[in-house]
C-alpha cells in the first residue's frame, strides 16, 4: 500500500520523472550495476516524508539507504523538488485559479532533534532543537511557499523573505491583503508591507483575535496538513537543502491533494474517486 492514496502519488511520480534529464551512461565499459529506477527511488522518498523513519528501515532489496540519500542530494542539486512544486501550483492555478487576493502568512515551530544547520532553541519546548517554518498560502490554504528557519526566529524577521514568494505570480492582483497574527504587529512589518504594495490585516498585541473572525485560519490548517508528515513534524535531516527539498515534496502532495478535492466537483473524468475525502 503506497504512503499517499495513488490517485495523488501516480501523476507526482510522473510529473517529476519528466523533470529529470535524461541520464548519460558514462562508465568506459558499460558493466557496472544497473542503476536503480527512479520512480522505486522516488517511492521511496515519499514514505521517508511521510512516516519520518531513517533511510535505513527504509532500505530493502529494491533501494537501499546509500541509493535513497545519493539520489536525493542528486535530485537536489538539480533543482527538481523545487520545480516540482511550482509544477502543482501552476496545475492548480490552470484547473481552479489561486486565490491571491488575500494571502496568509504565520510561522510554525516543529521538533529537530538531531540538530543541524536550521536548528535552533525552541521558545515552545524548553530551549530544546528546532525549525521554524515560515509559511505563505493563498486564500484557500494551497502553499505558496516556505521559508525555513532556526526555531528561536522572531516571525516577523521572516515576513519578508516569505512575502518575496509571490514574485514567481506575476502579474499579481492589483490589491492583495496580507492576513497576520499578533506576532507581527511591528513596524517593520507595516514597512514591509508599504514597500511591496500590500495591504496588511494584523492582528493587535494585546487584543484577542479569534481567528475564526478572520481569514487567517487558512494557514493554520495549512500548518496542520504540513506537521502529517513525519519527516517535517519531527525532522532529523541536518542540512538546509535537504529540509527545504522536503518542505518542497510535502508543499507538492498538499497542492496536488487540494488540487483533486477541488476538481472532483468541478470535472469528470475516468478514475475519479468515489468521495472528495483524499486523505
Amino acid at each position: 500500500m503506497p504512503a499517499v492514496p495513488s490517485c495523488i502519488l501516480d501523476p507526482l511520480r510522473e510529473e517529476f520523472l519528466a523533470l529529470l534529464p535524461d541520464r548519460v551512461d558514462e562508465h568506459p565499459l558499460g558493466c557496472h550495476r544497473p542503476r536503480i529506477d527512479d520512480a522505486v527511488v522516488f517511492d521511496k522518498l515519499v514514505e521517508a516524508l511521510v512516516f519520518g523513519c531513517g533511510y535505513e528501515r527504509l532500505g530493502d532489496k529494491t533501494c537501499s539507504a546509500t541509493t535513497m540519500r545519493r539520489r536525493r542530494d542528486e535530485w537536489i542539486r538539480l533543482g527538481v523538488w523545487e520545480q516540482l512544486r511550482l509544477k502543482c501550483l501552476d496545475a492548480y492555478e490552470r484547473m481552479i485559479g489561486l486565490d491571491l487576493a488575500d494571502v496568509c502568512v504565520d510561522g510554525c515551530i516543529t521538533k529537530a532533534s538531531c540538530g543541524g544547520e536550521v536548528a535552533g532553541r525552541s521558545p515552545v519546548d524548553r530551549a530544546k532543537g528546532g525549525v521554524k517554518r515560515s509559511q505563505l498560502t493563498e486564500g484557500g490554504g494551497v502553499p505558496l511557499g516556505t521559508v525555513s528557519a532556526q526555531a528561536n526566529t522572531v516571525d516577523h524577521a521572516l515576513l519578508e523573505p516569505t512575502l518575496d514568494e509571490l514574485k514567481q505570480w506575476q502579474p499579481l492582483p492589483p490589491d492583495i491583503t496580507v492576513h497576520l497574527d499578533a506576532g507581527y504587529d511591528y513596524r517593520p512589518c507595516r514597512e514591509a508591507l508599504e514597500e511591496r504594495g500590500l495591504t496588511g490585516q494584523i492582528a493587535h498585541r494585546g487584543q484577542p483575535a479569534p481567528i475564526q473572525v478572520d481569514k487567517r485560519w487558512v494557514v493554520e490548517r495549512t500548518n496542520s496538513w504540513l506537521n502529517d508528515f513525519g519527516k517535517i513534524r519531527r525532522c532529523t535531516e541536518r542540512r538546509r537543502h535537504c529540509i527545504d527539498a522536503y518542505l518542497a515534496l510535502a508543499a507538492a502532495i498538499v497542492t496536488i491533494r487540494a488540487l483533486l478535492r477541488a476538481a472532483w466537483h468541478l470535472y469528470r473524468w475516468d478514475t475519479r474517486p468515489r468521495s472528495p475525502r483524499i486523505r
